[in-house]
């Protein structure tokens, strides 16, 4: 139970490093204050142009992986396999990412911080996912449908792959590992309401990576 303390613990203390907060306030900008009001990569990308999502997509990307290998390294050969201390670490990172202490727990919705986790995790589940992701949003430009979805697919995916032994570790593990995918999903779907209600109603905003033929 300590190894997974620590390395829930660890992948926190890397999420807080809020890339869009700290991009928004080099342009004197409080990105909690605009747009959505999201510490995140689409906010960033709505409000301060394609170059800012890039950037701040990169450092939610990189710092869940940064978490996932730490941990795997210097926890393997403890109580618990060193895939699944990158899980957990993981997991922190994307717990620290939306719900950082120091921003009164509003951060972002763990998108791009859980696709980091993804491929770090797994390569195969990366372009599965991706390949889901790019093809609900260049259809119907709704980043959100397409989160959800790759939400979705992360916890089936991981089912799938663990049974099969794409993982290596017991079925004890593997039954551990699915309930924190599970509750990662889980936390998405419900960090996503809002947009759920408005992608029902018809009223969810719609993002476009280039200005051109833009409507919404």
């Amino acid at each position: 139970m300590l190894t997974r303390m620590l390395c829930l613990l660890l992948g926190y203390c890397f999420g807080l490093f809020q890339t869009a907060f700290i991009y928004g306030k080099t342009k004197g900008v409080d990105i909690r204050k605009v747009g959505s009001g999201n510490s995140g990569t689409t906010n960033a990308l709505r409000n301060f142009g394609a170059k800012a999502g890039l950037i701040v997509l990169v450092g939610d990307v990189t710092k869940c992986i940064l978490a996932f290998l730490l941990a795997s390294k210097f926890f393997v050969g403890g109580e618990i396999p060193a895939i699944l201390c990158g899980l957990y670490a993981g997991a922190g990172a994307i717990l620290g990412h939306c719900f950082p202490f120091y921003m009164q727990f509003r951060g972002g919705k763990g998108i791009a911080s859980m696709a980091g986790l993804i491929g770090v995790f797994s390569w195969k589940l990366l372009l599965i996912g991706f390949a889901i992701f790019a093809l609900i949003f260049f259809t119907t430009h709704y980043v959100s449908l397409g989160s959800l979805a790759g939400a979705l697919m992360f916890f089936i995916g991981t089912i799938i792959l663990g049974q099969m032994g794409e993982f290596g570790v017991s079925q004890g593990y593997l039954y551990e590992m699915y309930v924190i995918v599970g509750c990662l999903a889980a936390l998405t779907w419900f960090l996503h309401r809002e947009n759920i209600k408005r992608l029902l109603s018809g009223t969810e905003r719609k993002t476009y990576l280039t200005k051109k033929n833009k409507k919404d």
